[in-house]
C-alpha cells in the first residue's frame, strides 16, 4: 500500500529532447495521434516545450493560459517534447543519445494500442523506421519503431502482454 504521505502524486511526463519541433510535434500528433495540449516558450532561455498525450472526446481542456498549464501538469503519462533552439537549422548538429546505444541508459516509452499488427501496418505504410517487428525475435506480438530523434518507443498491446505474461 502507497503511503499516505503521496496520496495526489501523479507520474505526469517523460521529457525528450528534440531537434526540429515541427518534425516531431507532427510526428507525435499524426503517427501516433497524441495532441499538443501546451506549447511553451522560454525565449530568454531560447528553447520551448512541447506537451504531447492522449485526451478523450468528453476531455475539456482549458482555454485560459493558466488553467490550462495547471491542467496540463495535473495529467498523466505525458511526453514533453524539449526543442533548444537552432538545433534544427545546424548542420554540426549530430543529434541527442538515444539511451539505447553505448553507454545504455533511457530505453524506450510504451504506447498502448488496440492491436500491434494494424498498428504495425500503419507505421511501415507511413515510412517508421522499425527496431524491431511484432513477429521479430523471441517476444512476438510487440514492436519497437523509432522516432525523428531515434528514441525507441514500445507499440504494444494489454492483450499481447496478458499471454506474454502467462507463457
Amino acid at each position: 500500500m502507497a503511503d499516505k504521505a503521496t496520496d495526489g502524486y501523479v507520474m505526469n511526463q517523460t521529457m525528450l529532447r528534440i531537434k526540429d519541433p515541427k518534425v516531431s510535434v507532427g510526428f507525435y500528433r499524426d503517427t501516433l495521434g497524441m495532441e499538443l495540449l501546451g506549447q511553451f516558450d522560454f525565449e530568454e532561455m531560447k528553447f520551448s516545450l512541447y506537451f504531447m498525450g492522449y485526451v478523450s472526446d468528453d476531455e475539456k481542456i482549458p482555454e485560459d493560459k493558466s488553467e490550462r498549464a495547471s491542467w496540463i501538469f495535473s495529467q498523466p503519462a505525458l511526453v514533453e517534447l524539449t526543442h533548444n533552439w537552432g538545433t534544427e537549422s545546424d548542420p554540426d548538429f549530430a543529434g541527442y543519445h538515444d539511451g539505447n546505444s553505448q553507454p545504455q541508459g533511457f530505453g524506450h516509452i510504451g504506447i498502448s494500442v488496440p492491436d500491434v499488427y494494424v498498428a504495425s501496418e500503419r507505421f511501415e505504410k507511413l515510412g517508421v523506421e522499425f527496431v524491431k517487428r511484432p513477429d521479430d525475435g523471441k517476444m512476438k506480438g510487440l514492436a519497437f519503431i523509432k522516432d525523428p530523434d531515434g528514441y525507441w518507443i514500445e507499440i504494444l498491446s494489454p492483450h499481447g502482454l496478458r499471454k506474454i505474461a502467462v507463457s
